[in-house]
């Protein structure tokens, strides 16, 4: 989805979301760490933080 800046060009992602995508991209970086330790709770845990922090956000 693409929005309309001033400038009539476009921009990819608005600037309210970078903060949120950025939580989502570690949520899942962290998922993969604890996924290759073997701990599937914590696997879980942060996928599912992942899935909530996107759920809100969009």
């Amino acid at each position: 989805m693409t929005l309309e800046d001033r400038t009539g060009g476009y921009v990819i992602v608005d600037r309210t979301k970078i903060f949120p995508l950025v939580l989502i991209i570690l949520d899942i970086g962290a998922a993969v760490i604890y996924g290759t330790k073997g701990d599937v709770r914590m696997v879980i845990y942060w996928v599912a933080a992942a899935v909530l922090n996107a759920a809100v956000t969009f």
